[in-house]
């Protein structure tokens, strides 16, 4: 049964990154770097402090 429920998770993970991923203009193949361990948070951090291509020209991005 906990099989079950860590691989639920674990989709419901990566679905939700990808979504995230998808609004950001980022190419959702990234959200598989999430099942690496130490490569995953530094994904994150690569990801808050990088370019995001759907943002809007008049909002001003703080770097």
């Amino acid at each position: 049964m906990e099989f079950i429920l860590i691989a639920a998770f674990i989709a419901f993970t990566l679905w939700l990154g990808a979504k995230i991923l998808d609004k950001a203009g980022i190419y959702k193949g990234w959200v598989f770097c999430l099942l690496i361990p130490v490569v995953n948070i530094i994904m994150i951090w690569v990801f808050a402090f990088t370019h995001w291509p759907n943002l809007k020209d008049d909002v001003k991005q703080d770097l």
